[in-house]
Formats: C-alpha cells, structure tokens, sequence
C-alpha cells in the first residue's frame, strides 16, 4: 500500500465539520509506524489528529498495527464523540490526556508512546528528565543545540485515565515542553500538527536513549 506520509495526499483534506478518510488513514499508518518503532506494541500507545475542527482518535485495547480507517473514533474540540466505529470499540483512556494538549497548547497531534526508552529515562530521574549540549535538541521547537531540556516526570497510576489532573499540571507548569513522562509508564508528546508531533516524538526517543547510555557510562547529561 502505497504511504500516505506525502504532500501530495495531505493536501487531501475534508471541508469543515466532515469526515476525512485521508486523516483516518494517517492516524493507521502513524499506528503501524510506532509499533514497528516499539512504541505501541502489546495493544499500547496511540495517537490522535485534530483536523478542521475534529479529532480524530485510535480506539484502546486493539493491536495498532492492524487498525484500519472505520475503527477511528472522532470527537469535536470539546472531546465529545461525535462519530464512533461501533463493534465494540472503546474510546482510548488517552482520550482526557490527550485533551489537555489539544486545549492548553493548541496542539495539532499528540500520541501516547510505550517506548522502552522514555520507560527508562523515568527510572533515573526524580521529578524532571534533564539533558543539554546535544544537536537532537534542534528538532524541538524552541530549543537549539546547546539548551538545557527538561521534561516532566508525573507518577503512573492504575488506570491511565486517572492520570489527567497530574499531566494537565505538568503541561501548565511547564510551558517549554512539548512532552510529559509517565514513570514506568511512558510518553505523551505533541506538536503543532501531526508532521510536527512525529518529530518531536522521535527527537525526545533520541534524548531519553542518549541520556540512558551516558547515565551507563558514568557521564551527566545534564553537564
């Protein structure tokens, strides 16, 4: 199947208020893309698109890999479900998370990534991950080269819905970020649209590794 990453199909877009299977189709290949990067194995992670006014949103507890354009959920900007796949699908538990960023931030995208390497990153810092004077930091917005980077790091808890209140802090108090860590848990990152969450979400895997393999080695990242 030929990818739909392209200008060409992007430009593919719905009119105000009307269902966009070109943005149902991303949000599949998205899927499949972070489960092949181990982001959303094991029926984890997810991602959502917020596209003319409508988000639109991977459905929980199915394998992302398989997903296809009817089982996406969309919800209107006040997350209200306002179209569902039926066969009884759920909406994901993201679903409050992912509306903090989409209200506070304005974001355009935001996914939810298991990565192994955020996962890790939680289990060798308190309250912040902190790392600077690394060129992956240039595909974040704001940051150049040599900035020092922090990300929150909230506590998980038993049922990820439950997570909302302490992600919704995170995000308001700190303004810079563009991702929240979840201890032995995870990551959401967003972006102004879902080009720019993508990057964003790859550069921060690349910090969380990069920060792991210097914490082995007996160097600071945060030096």
């Amino acid at each position: 199947m030929e990818s739909i990453l392209s200008e060409t199909q992007e430009k593919s877009k719905s009119s105000s208020g009307r269902d966009s299977l070109p943005t149902r189709e991303l949000v599949c290949e998205l899927c499949r893309n972070f489960y092949q990067l181990g982001w959303a194995s094991g029926t984890g992670g997810g991602i959502s698109i917020k596209e003319d006014h409508q988000i639109y949103m991977a459905p929980s507890g199915v394998q992302k890999e398989r997903l296809k354009p009817e089982d996406i959920f969309i919800l209107n900007e006040d997350g209200e479900i306002v179209k569902e796949p039926g066969r009884g699908l759920k909406l994901s538990q993201c679903s409050p998370l992912f509306m903090h960023a989409y209200k506070i931030r304005n974001a355009g995208a935001v996914l939810h990534s298991h990565s192994l390497n955020a996962l890790s990153a939680t289990l060798l810092y308190d309250k912040q991950f902190r790392i600077k004077n690394l060129e992956m930091e240039k595909g974040l917005e704001g940051f150049g080269a040599f900035d020092t980077l922090e990300v929150p790091i909230i506590e998980n808890t038993a049922y990820e819905c439950d997570l909302a209140d302490s992600l919704e802090q995170a995000i308001r108090e700190n303004p810079k970020s563009h991702a929240v860590l979840v201890r032995r848990h995870g990551v959401y990152v967003w972006g102004k649209d879902w080009k720019q969450a993508k990057t964003h979400a790859e550069c921060y895997d690349y910090l969380f590794e990069a920060a792991v393999r210097m914490k082995q080695l007996g160097i600071d990242p945060g030096v």
